[in-house]
């Protein structure tokens, strides 16, 4: 299999944010093609050791590829990062020193014309990341009744036309294609700007078919235990959905006390176990986004493991 084209999103400064050294264990949670896992391993030559994640069976085989002169260095395992703990404790990681999280959609996904990502696709309207896993998109566009889909595409989405085009979908089925889908959804609500009318609908079909959003409120929970005290997560959200999310838990887990502030004393008993390392989110320079465009909504933001304590 050729290797595609591939461009890391924010790729220098979340390998800097990371503090990488010559040792010990990193785990990137969503390996995609690999391009961020390589870095790493560069850069805790000679002995670090990286434990890759990827839903996606066949950009883990890309990345397998790319990977394959680092050796047994390198660890790839095709599982969920919902799945973090057990992964890593199957495969001997007690305690990792730094761990990635790139939730972006990768080039290469999107040009893979029978996944159903992109709006000009002509095969099957899917969009899973694992197509063993769960019902494709198709099966929601198609099935969900009018009220159920554009509270879906409100919600995921974020769009404030989710009514007219939920509309829309149920009178044109069935819908077979992402192509098919994009052009019911353009009609419905007309063309407007450079950002094409369907960009918040498949990203809200995309996220509900990959549960994607829950995935990440369960697994940014166990890298922080997963984490040696002094080891830092990186995680890279592309929309205000994640952002939202990593944000809020990263802003929880910096502080002592989470308890509502009616509340005149603390009843929580929750201590920290994060300090947050950017305070706003680091997102790329100028020349990232005029080389590669898609970088533009990428927010990095960093926290620390703080010392285990009792």
């Amino acid at each position: 299999m050729d290797q595609p084209a591939h461009t890391p999103v924010l790729l220098n400064e979340a390998v800097e944010a990371l503090a990488i050294r010559p040792f010990g264990w990193y785990v990137d949670c969503t390996v995609g093609l690999g391009g961020h896992s390589q870095a790493i391993l560069e850069a805790s030559q000679p002995d670090g050791r990286l434990l890759g994640l990827d839903a996606d069976a066949r950009s883990l085989e890309l990345a397998r590829q790319r990977l394959a002169a680092f050796g047994d260095r390198a660890v790839l395992v095709h599982a969920n990062f919902r799945d973090l703990e057990r992964v890593a404790r199957d495969h001997g990681v007690d305690t990792a020193n730094g761990i990635v999280m790139d939730l972006g959609l990768s080039s290469w996904q999107l040009a893979d014309s029978a996944r159903g990502f992109s709006f000009h696709d002509v095969g099957g309207l899917d969009m899973r990341f694992d197509p063993s896993e769960g019902a494709g998109a198709a099966d929601l566009v198609n099935t969900l009744p009018e009220d159920e889909l554009a509270a879906l595409i409100w919600r995921y989405g974020e769009e404030p036309k989710a009514r007219p085009i939920a509309r829309a979908i149920v009178r044109a089925r069935p819908i077979a294609t992402a192509g098919q889908l994009a052009e019911v959804i353009a009609r419905a609500v007309g063309r407007r700007g450079r950002i094409h009318p369907a960009t918040r609908t498949f990203q809200a079909l995309r996220i509900a078919v990959n549960r994607e959003l829950d995935n990440l409120e369960a697994a940014l929970p166990q890298a922080v235990r997963l984490l040696a005290p002094g080891g830092r997560l990186a995680v890279i959200s592309f929309h205000s959905l994640e952002d939202r999310i990593v944000k809020t838990f990263f802003r929880n887990e910096s502080r002592d006390c989470i308890c509502p502030p009616e509340i005149p004393q603390c009843i929580c008993g929750h201590r920290a176990t994060l300090r947050i390392v950017t305070k706003k989110p680091i997102t790329p320079s100028p020349r990232e986004v005029s080389a590669n465009p898609r970088a533009r909504s990428a927010k990095l933001r960093v926290a620390e493991r703080l010392p285990h304590t009792s």
